[in-house]
């Protein structure tokens, strides 16, 4: 932030403690402004000043703090003239100039699903009944490698960025909008170049697979919400989709009950989606809950990625795997233990030590379970979930195939988001290469491109949770703006620090603050051994992961995604007119 000493300019971090610098004068922002700088020594070396190089707003716009949060995250925010050029070039190449044999898919019914604020498409889905009681289903994932030659100035771009960064408002894209949004996205209506994954399905699950380079053209573009519409008889579902979008959600139903018959790990995830106004503050949030429209297209999309990878693991061709290895027996057996103190049911367990088979198959009957349970109890969704999170190894890229135990696959790789991850890519150019006669992917360079791509992974996550917070709290600073002082929120606790609780709270616990034990007077409150809750020493009092506490905001601290919560006093009233309508 850009602020006045005196007679001087200095810019003083905004995110993290650190040194100031001074600033030369040049008229493009005022004292108070947020700002990118670039560091001037002097040619002796010493000192010297910073120069400005981009205004990004005021502190006190959602949106500006943002944009400064990705550039201090090291985001570039563009791309180099030279890659929008090239992008630009290969964009504007026509479908009949791409030179290679295609399948011809365009007169199937084709549909996507996406969120309405979605712009890139990399998936449409095609499907029909078949005479023997099955379905045949069509993944057609768009063909980004038909643009991004390896090796190219784009691919380099695209391997250093190694995946899209989504924050609320704005994105970070790992291809060029004339890619991205542009040539390779599926939108309706238009020609598109489409590698497909063809699968036969029964109630048994997968049948057999084919793959083909293809031409396509999706005849509509759904959203989740339309849908569940749908699916519920709200509304009704419109020609020549229409078949193809009720014989997909059966395939579907189908996957799903044999993913669940082998013990796949269930966690019921939700993410934040913020609305903004047009001067970039935050207006609203909803939690996005995965639905039966969601749940269609991950059970197709992860049956179009078992099968690329049963493909290029069994014909040795070098590419990247989506590797989850099975549980440590410890965790899992923790994890039991846990779960049991809170009164959470968990499956017996084989005496002596847990098999790695054994571990990954607990762990998908115990999330089955915690489901079942959070359902009938309407408490601990996210606090339990977080629990068997934690118990599961971090999944990575990597060029040997080590299986999937949160799926209980034993080939997985990421085939179907191509134009927002570039392990994707190299997927692509792996199966092309099975399926025709493309060059191989070279098999040192794909070693070495899994622990890249894992890190940037990590690292987008990262970058879009510390976001998803900023924008959280200037919401809450916006509905407490309109609130009583000590407006009273109904909370739950969703998680432990050796300083206190975290608890979620406000509509659909939307809000998420630290209520530090210093605050719990009345007694000396210690951390169980599970670490699953506070146990008061002289009252004998309990505090327990999914317990209902109700809390007031004590101090937020937007920039830096945190708030400071308060215990409610004892028998005071949580009202809904304390925040606006």
């Amino acid at each position: 932030m850009l602020r006045r000493r005196g007679k001087f300019l200095v810019a003083e971090p905004f995110f993290e403690a650190g040194p100031r610098l001074a600033v030369s004068r040049d008229g493009r922002a005022t004292p108070g402004d947020l700002v990118a700088v670039r560091s001037r020594p002097h040619r002796d070396g010493r000192g010297g000043r910073a120069v400005i190089a981009q205004r990004l707003g005021r502190p006190d716009v959602a949106q500006d703090v943002i944009e400064a949060f990705m550039i201090d995250r090291g985001l570039k925010r563009s791309f180099a003239s030279a890659v929008e050029r090239q992008a630009e070039a290969v964009a504007g190449t026509a479908i009949e100039h791409n030179g290679r044999s295609r399948r011809d898919f365009r007169s199937l019914p084709t549909f996507t699903i996406d969120p309405p604020s979605a712009r890139d498409f990399d998936d449409a889905i095609s499907a029909a009944r078949t005479d023997d009681g099955g379905w045949r289903v069509w993944v057609h994932i768009a063909d980004v490698g038909a643009y991004v030659a390896a090796g190219s100035l784009l691919d380099r771009e695209a391997y250093r960025r190694g995946c899209s960064v989504y924050v609320p408002g704005a994105v970070e894209p790992m291809l060029p909008s004339a890619l991205s949004s542009g040539a390779c996205s599926l939108v309706p209506a238009q020609d598109r170049l489409a590698v497909t994954v063809e699968v036969s399905v029964g109630e048994e699950g997968v049948r057999s697979a084919a793959f083909h380079r293809s031409l396509i053209r999706s005849d509509a573009r759904l959203h989740y919400d339309q849908v569940d519409g749908i699916f519920a008889g709200a509304q009704a579902a419109g020609a020549p989709w229409g078949e193809a979008l009720s014989a997909a959600r059966q395939a579907a139903a189908a996957l799903q009950r044999r993913r669940s018959a082998r013990g796949a790990v269930i966690i019921a995830g939700e993410e934040p989606e913020f609305g903004f106004d047009r001067d970039g503050n935050v207006v609203g949030a909803a939690a996005v809950q995965q639905t039966e429209a969601h749940r269609l297209i991950e059970h197709l999309m992860i049956a179009a990625n078992e099968q690329v990878a049963k493909l290029l693991s069994e014909r040795g061709i070098p590419a990247l795997y989506r590797v989850h290895e099975r549980p440590d027996a410890v965790a899992v057996e923790r994890l039991a233990d846990q779960l049991a103190s809170l009164g959470v049911p968990t499956p017996p367990l084989p005496k002596g030590p847990l098999t790695p088979q054994q571990a990954a198959s607990a762990v998908g009957e115990i999330s089955q379970l915690v489901t079942d349970f959070v359902a009938r109890s309407g408490r601990g969704r996210r606090a339990f979930g977080s629990l068997v999170l934690r118990s599961l190894k971090q999944a990575y890229y990597d060029h040997r195939n080590l299986g999937h135990a949160g799926l209980q696959s034993a080939n997985y790789c990421h085939f179907t988001s191509p134009i927002r991850r570039y392990p994707d890519l190299v997927c692509h150019r792996a199966l092309l290469a099975a399926i025709a006669g493309e060059p191989l992917p070279d098999r040192a360079w794909v070693a070495g491109a899994g622990p890249w791509t894992s890190t940037r992974e990590r690292e987008a996550m990262t970058i879009e949770r510390d976001a998803d917070d900023i924008a959280s709290c200037f919401l809450l600073e916006r509905l407490l703006a309109g609130a009583r002082a000590d407006a009273v929120f109904e909370g739950e606790v969703v998680g432990f620090h050796s300083a206190g609780a975290f608890v979620a709270f406000g509509p659909d616990g939307q809000f998420e603050g630290m209520l530090p034990v210093r605050r719990l007077v009345g007694d000396w409150w210690e951390l169980n051994d599970q670490l699953t809750m506070l146990h008061g020493t002289r009252t004998g009092a309990t505090i327990r992961l999914g317990d209902a506490i109700d809390v007031q905001v004590g101090t937020i601290d937007a920039p830096r995604g945190r708030v400071d919560l308060h215990p409610a006093p004892v028998g005071a009233t949580v009202a809904a007119d304390y925040l606006p309508g």
